[in-house]
């Protein structure tokens, strides 16, 4: 009953980075901050592009200026941590701010998730039945899909830090991991961890499976929907407009299935594997996003290359 009684005596946590790789950190980490400036820097431009262009002032476009701005929040929760440690030897965290990191990972994460939903919605309705695309996504209800997306991570990713709460921390301290992942923190606990594994990889597993199967269903509309169309042009055009939304969603899944499946099941993947996948999974799909809308997506490319072009001319006047 002494035991129990105190809670969380541990104050602090150590993140070790990447195991097995600690003598190359410091060259982990030029990577690490290249995709973390190339992340704020192309998000940055494809927001201020689409805030400038009146021409792209459309529901396409605001969704993705939306996983843009998660994009660019996902990162900073991230990488400034993960060089800190890299570079600096930063390795201790605070018991209280670790659980704020896992938190605003995991919420980001989920965002990330409904915004691909949404963006699938809008490709659906912009192919499936184009002329009543103006009155369904109209601006009000563009900014409710996206509230609705924070709502439900916010709700969903709650109860894990508060869960941890509960728990009583005494003689682990050492997280074998380049973050405060959920998982790697509730393993550390001196007490059962049943509900927590639980409720975790509930909410894993019903983001993965409501959100893919949404997005499924659209694509398996549009899909429909171009293969009626009789001409070759039309359909290639059609699905010329989805190519990047399906280059986004191949580059967050595949890494997020990877890194949550070896850490439940795959008992024989090493331990740097999982945590260099789990943390691509965090840095790659905000860098590559900005580069794939920039080059599949012809108006933004164009816009881009105009406000590129004004600016070198009025600098050379």
């Amino acid at each position: 009953m002494g035991d129990n009684a105190t809670h969380h005596h541990i104050s602090s946590f150590v993140l070790i980075g990447i195991p097995g790789l600690q003598d190359f950190h410091c060259w982990i980490g030029i990577p690490v901050f290249i995709l973390f400036i190339l992340t704020l820097l192309g998000n940055s431009v494809i927001t201020v592009t689409v805030k400038l262009e009146p021409s792209l002032h459309q529901p396409m476009y605001f969704f993705l200026c939306m996983l843009a701005a998660n994009d660019m929040a996902l990162a900073s929760s991230t990488a400034p941590k993960m060089l800190g440690i890299f570079w600096f030897n930063a390795h201790r965290v605070v018991f209280n701010i670790c659980l704020a990191q896992m938190y605003f990972i995991h919420t980001f994460c989920i965002i990330e998730s409904a915004l691909l939903v949404a963006m699938a919605f809008d490709r659906y309705v912009a192919i499936c039945i184009p002329l009543r695309y103006t009155t369904i996504l109209t601006t009000p209800v563009v900014v409710k899909m996206g509230a609705v997306g924070v709502i439900r991570a916010i709700l969903m990713v709650l109860p894990c830090p508060l869960l941890i709460k509960r728990l009583p921390y005494y003689t682990k301290y050492v997280i074998s991991h380049a973050y405060c992942e959920h998982m790697a923190v509730v393993k550390l606990a001196s007490a059962n961890t049943f509900i927590n594994r639980v409720y975790g990889i509930s909410v894993a597993l019903s983001v993965m499976i409501l959100d893919l199967g949404l997005i499924a269903t659209s694509y398996i509309k549009i899909l429909q929907a171009v293969f009626r169309l009789s001409s070759q042009n039309a359909r290639s055009k059609a699905l010329g407009t989805c190519a990047a939304h399906v280059c986004t969603i191949l580059v967050s899944y595949s890494p997020a299935l990877f890194s949550f499946l070896t850490h439940r099941i795959g008992k024989k993947v090493p331990p740097s594997i999982h945590i260099i996948f789990a943390s691509l999974y965090l840095l790659v799909p905000p860098t590559v996003n900005p580069l794939v809308y920039g080059i599949k997506t012809k108006q933004i490319r164009d816009q881009v290359v105009g406000l590129l072009f004004s600016k070198k001319k009025i600098s050379t006047k």
